[in-house]
């Protein structure tokens, strides 16, 4: 089995998706870009994901619960972020 911190960040992002019902607004395009990506490596664009992946930790922070910390704890260590 793949460990959580080696999934693609497509999976992520449909992760995201599943579990935040109503993303705030200015979530939703690091959400659509971390969907077409596969790893920290990759880029969308000129941004690569790492960067993508912080914009999208700036604009979750309204978004609570456990599947919220799980999946932002992912992001973050993918991220190389405490």
């Amino acid at each position: 089995m793949q460990s959580i911190h080696n999934r693609p960040l497509w999976a992520i992002a449909k992760d995201i998706r599943a579990h935040w019902a109503k993303p705030n607004f200015g979530a939703v395009p690091y959400i659509d870009a971390l969907s077409q990506l596969d790893n920290v490596n990759d880029k969308f664009g000129f941004d690569d994901a790492r960067g993508l992946i912080l914009y999208f930790l700036s604009n979750a922070k309204t978004w609570r619960g456990d599947d919220a910390k799980r999946i932002k704890t992912e992001l973050k260590a993918m991220a190389g972020i405490k």
